[in-house]
């Protein structure tokens, strides 16, 4: 008989959380075992009092507690490596999703054609409750942007429900860092990075507003918009990742003409600008690649990186040189030669990037 490990986190949901595990229980039969692995992330309700008792109903339900609040990333961190089941699913305290739905999930994966199955909210028309449209408008951008940078075909990128063979999740969870809802990109990146075969499966949602509890917010959007690209854009199809090249070495392009401008306002010599400029161009094209683009020490030691990356600067530095004075020596205005040799170096920086400094570290997961 297989078993079905359900990780619940869990953060102040004393109202539901007695109902959302006997519904949980609920969808035992004589074909399917459930474990519930329930994370109270330091609640200052009475969540894990009303979690001890419900654990002495079922046996199968391991509640554990951290000391401190950490967040729902790192709840789920805690509960795939203390999961036991065949199968691993997350299920949250409130009763936004119904667990009746995994029943289905699990159909792909016990047919042996799935590694992950991910629930989506998007996939069927149905009678719903209508709430935020932005909500629902920042889910579906959100999903897009992760499309582009993982290459999958999924509608629901954020959806609680994503259901795992357990050894694929126990490989992946010691990688995972971000500790509130961020893990929903980070943890999509890595099944893509994985090349684990993916499945979706329509399921019902009642939403609940911040009125009712509701903890995500739109700060939690843009950190997840920043985990997309954190965690994803080093192994996105080359032109997503050209693309948002196109966008640091465009911001680096124009650090570097603004400030080249304002020195050259403010008297400082055409030579010791170009060289100001250039530098702190570089050190804020460095800074978005580790933080956006690229695998930081994917290949090279602090050192060899750090080899590697002032080897370009020389380089490019001196390029930047010979293309301003050069297109000015013909008779170009120093800004627009200036200009002019930021963006043709844009293409030899992002090869120099991506193939010497910050080359892609192959996945090796496999399924």
């Amino acid at each position: 008989m297989p078993t079905l490990s359900l990780i619940m986190p869990c953060y102040n949901e004393e109202a539901t959380l007695a109902d959302i595990v006997a519904r949980t229980f609920g969808i035992e039969t004589d074909d399917l075992r459930v474990e519930i692995v329930l994370v109270d992330d330091c609640s200052t309700d009475k969540s894990y009092d009303i979690a001890r008792k419900l654990a002495e109903k079922y046996p199968r339900l391991n509640v554990l507690k951290h000391a401190a609040n950490q967040g729902k990333g790192a709840a789920l961190r805690t509960g795939f490596l203390n999961a036991t089941g065949d199968y691993v699913g997350i299920q949250d305290a409130d009763m936004e999703y119904d667990p009746a739905d995994y029943k289905i999930m699990l159909e792909p994966l016990l047919a042996g054609k799935a590694d992950v199955v991910y629930g989506s909210r998007y996939l069927r028309p149905d009678t719903r409750r209508v709430l935020s449209f932005w909500h629902t408008a920042m889910n579906r951008l959100l999903t897009l942007c992760s499309n582009m940078c993982t290459g999958l075909d999924i509608t629901d990128m954020e959806t609680c429900y994503k259901l795992f063979r357990r050894d694929v999740i126990q490989k992946i969870a010691p990688r995972l860092k971000e500790n509130r809802f961020g893990f929903e990109p980070e943890i999509t990146s890595y099944v893509a990075q994985g090349k684990y075969r993916v499945y979706e499966s329509a399921i019902r949602y009642t939403p609940r507003t911040i009125e009712e509890g509701k903890k995500i917010n739109y700060k939690d959007g843009f950190r997840a918009l920043y985990c997309i690209l954190h965690y994803g854009a080093h192994a996105a199809p080359l032109p997503m990742q050209f693309l948002l090249y196109l966008f640091i070495g465009g911001f680096s392009a124009a650090v570097n003409i603004v400030l080249f401008g304002i020195l050259l306002a403010c008297a400082v010599p055409a030579l010791a600008a170009v060289g100001i400029a250039f530098i702190a161009a570089a050190v804020v094209n460095y800074w978005l690649c580790i933080s956006i683009l690229f695998q930081h020490k994917a290949k090279w030691s602090t050192a060899g990186e750090g080899t590697a990356y002032v080897a370009t600067l020389v380089l490019m530095g001196l390029a930047d040189y010979g293309f301003t004075f050069g297109f000015a020596a013909l008779g170009t205005g120093i800004v627009w030669s200036k200009a002019w040799a930021s963006l043709i170096g844009l293409a030899g920086n992002f090869a120099f990037r991506k193939y010497l400094i910050f080359p892609n570290k192959k996945a090796k997961e496999t399924r």
